[in-house]
Formats: C-alpha cells, sequence, structure tokens
C-alpha cells in the first residue's frame, strides 16, 4: 500500500483485500475452499503462473493474503507465507529449504519443539544440527561447515530471555553464503524488526502477541521473494494452511499490535523491577533491566522490552508449583502473548522433554517461572504476585 519507512503501523490498519460489491468497511471472512474460473483456459493460465489470482485456499485466500500483506510491511519483507500454527512456519521455514547432508548452526536456547524438530526429527532425515550459545559470537563462526545451509536463532529466547546479536549473525551468514532465519515471536515486529539487521527469514508463532487475545493458532513466514517461492513450493505441497477464520483474526488483531505491545511492555518493566527489588525471588530476567547481561543489545536492537519476565522462587520444583497454585489472579496456562497475565512452570510444562542437565543449560530451574506479562492494571498484578510469594513463602 505504502512506500513511507516511517509509519508500517498505519499500514497495519488500513491494508485490506479487495472488498466485495457491498463495499463492507471490514473485510468479511472467506470460508471456502475453493474458487470459480471465468474459463477453462483462465484456470490452465492459474495453475501454470501465468495469470495472478486465487484456486484453492490451501494455496491462497483473500482473508490470508491480506494477513501477509500486512505482516509483510510490518517486518520490512518481500513476500511471506501464513501457517497454521507457529510449529508449522518454524518446521517449513526449514524443512522446505534443506535437504539430505545439510547441515544447521542453532542457538542452543529454543523453544522446545523448535528444539525437538533439530535435535530430533531432522537427523532421521539426514540434517544435522549444531547447537552454541547464541550469545558467543565465535561460536557460531566456528560451528559452520562446507555444507551448513542455515543458521537458527530465538530472540527473545523462550524462557531465558537470551538476546543474540541479529546484525553480527546477519554479517556472519551473508559472509559465508547462508540463510538466516530468526524467530521473532517474543518481540514482534512492534519491537524487533530482524530482517532490517540481516535476517533472510523471520518467523512467528502468531498465536502469541500478534492474536493478543488467546483466540486462535496460526504462524507466518516472511522473507525475500526467492526464498518464499521456494517455501511457498513446500507448504502447498506438505499444507500447513491457516484457516480464513483465523487469517481474519490475526488481520483485525495486527491493527493494534503497536499499542498492546507498548502497555505490555510498560507492565512487564514495572513487575521486573518491582520483582528485582523482592528478596524472596532470585534472578529476575527482562532485556530492558540494567542488570540483564545483555541489557545494551537489548536496548539496540529492541524498542522495548517485551511482554515476558523470568525469575526463580525458592524451594525448587515444589516452590515453583506452590507459588502458581497461590495465584489468584494471574492465569496457570502454557501461552502468551495474551492480554491476561500467565504463568507458566517450564520445567514441567514447554520444557518438560528435556533432562535436567539441557534445562539447567538453557536457565531454567526447577524453580524457574515464566511470567506473560498482561494488560491488566499493573498494581494488580504486582499485588497478585506478592500474595502468591507470602503464600509459598510462608
Amino acid at each position: 500500500m505504502s512506500d513511507r519507512p516511517d509509519y508500517p503501523q498505519t499500514d497495519a490498519v488500513r491494508i485490506q483485500a479487495n472488498r466485495s460489491l457491498h463495499r463492507e468497511h471490514s473485510v468479511p471472512i472467506f470460508p471456502t475452499s475453493s474458487f470459480v474460473f471465468d474459463t477453462a483456459e483462465q484456470a490452465k493460465a492459474l495453475f501454470a503462473g501465468e495469470e495472478e489470482g486465487l484456486i484453492y485456499s490451501r494455496y491462497g485466500n483473500p482473508n490470508t493474503d491480506e494477513l501477509v500483506a500486512k505482516l509483510c510491511r510490518l517486518e520490512g519483507t518481500e513476500d511471506g507465507l501464513a501457517t497454521a500454527t507457529g510449529m508449522a512456519a518454524m518446521f517449513a521455514s526449514i524443512a522446505g529449504l534443506v535437504m539430505s547432508g545439510d547441515h544447521i548452526v542453532a542457538s542452543r536456547a529454543l523453544f522446545g519443539s523448535t528444539l525437538q524438530i533439530l535435535a530430533t526429527i531432522l537427523p532421521r532425515w539426514g540434517v544435522e544440527t549444531t547447537f552454541v550459545d547464541g550469545t558467543d559470537a565465535a561460536a557460531w563462526e566456528e560451528a559452520i561447515r562446507p555444507e551448513t545451509r542455515m543458521l537458527f536463532a530465538e530472540t527473545p529466547s523462550n524462557p531465558g530471555l537470551e538476546i543474540i546479536d541479529i546484525a553480527a549473525l546477519g554479517r556472519l551468514a551473508a559472509d559465508r553464503g547462508v540463510i538466516l532465519n530468526v524467530d521473532n515471536c517474543f518481540a514482534t515486529p512492534a519491537l524487533q524488526r530482524p530482517a532490517a539487521l540481516g535476517a533472510h527469514l523471520v518467523t512467528h508463532s502468531a498465536t502469541k502477541f500478534m492474536d493478543g487475545q488467546g483466540r486462535v493458532l496460526g504462524g507466518a513466514i516472511l522473507g525475500p521473494a526467492d526464498l518464499i517461492a521456494e517455501l511457498r513450493f513446500f507448504t502447498r505441497q506438505t499444507g500447513p494452511a491457516l484457516s480464513p477464520f483465523n487469517a481474519w483474526i490475526l488481520s483485525k488483531s495486527l491493527e493494534t499490535l503497536s499499542l498492546r505491545m507498548e502497555r505490555h511492555c510498560e507492565n512487564a518493566l514495572a513487575v521486573a523491577r518491582h520483582l528485582e527489588g523482592d528478596p524472596r525471588v532470585a534472578r529476575v530476567r527482562y532485556p530492558f533491566l540494567e542488570s540483564h547481561r545483555q541489557h545494551e543489545l537489548a536496548r539496540v536492537q529492541m524498542r522495548a522490552g517485551g511482554g515476558l519476565v523470568t525469575f526463580d522462587v525458592p524451594g525448587g520444583e515444589a516452590g515453583g508449583m506452590a507459588f502458581l497454585n497461590a495465584l489468584s489472579m494471574i492465569s496457570r496456562s502454557s501461552n502468551l502473548g495474551d492480554t491476561r497475565s500467565i504463568a507458566t512452570h517450564p520445567a514441567t510444562t514447554t520444557h518438560s522433554r528435556l533432562n535436567e542437565e539441557e534445562r539447567l543449560r538453557l536457565g531454567i530451574s526447577p524453580g524457574t517461572v515464566r511470567l506473560s506479562v498482561g494488560l491488566e492494571s499493573v498494581a494488580d498484578i504486582v499485588a497478585d504476585i506478592d500474595a502468591a510469594l507470602d503464600l509459598q513463602t510462608e
């Protein structure tokens, strides 16, 4: 819609699929599996790629097309794909570009399911991954081999909120001729734009902050036209298509993404500062706290610190469970990025398939709590945490 470099949020509000004859202000949902061709010749041209148009909702739909157009504008990319879930996006963005004998270098601090794809599933097909400390620039470079096809990073990481220098990885990827794939789920394009820092692909679980209200599943892969063309072939055959209804929900959600992220970040920073001063908790992690070891880098590549705060409560697993059970307002759920604050115990949920040594390497202790800070009054969030800590430490 617009070539303005400074105001992508305007286009997140204004970009729309073509209106129908009714001239509706908000684009409706198009719950159709297929589309009608004017002639047999048109069908032939569409399937041959000689004419642009809609064929089948596994390939494209007005709602998914609108969502992708908005996301490309927000992330500053040429093209993109929408997928049924965030994990479908992660898997397709990797599996659609690698083949047997290829090698991947990935940051060790990854979401549990992404880690399982790289460590357990892809090796079955002859694709090996070397995991490195994502904060160690030399480790990335040393791990690259002649057969390396991709670098994969998640920043901020889940749940340790580790920050990886995207610009440095972008320069390394360009120098070594490999693809840099960055999971931008926690930051969203409202806070961080990896493509502008040198990433080739930007991947998302749109289920989280993009939806923002815990309603639907979705994912996205965004990047240059040539890579997306390869991935489009892969996803058309394998079928991780986003439903029109979910695409419609997510497209509407993008209209308020910037405003919501401002409040998430404001609340999260206040909660983090409060917890940092509480002797009942330890190792409070939040990218925009001065005590975060990558605080300066976070401020360079992020507009704000995000909506997640991680901290440790005493008493190990039992202590973590007691804290979660003592909460009265904050939800106990494995999701994040909701308007409502959510507490999670990663060691027994999202990262439970890892052994204790692997979890500790990622900064997950038995007492670690991941808090997704919502849009409630920050006074109410803090009061609920304090009351739970009072009960947990009695």
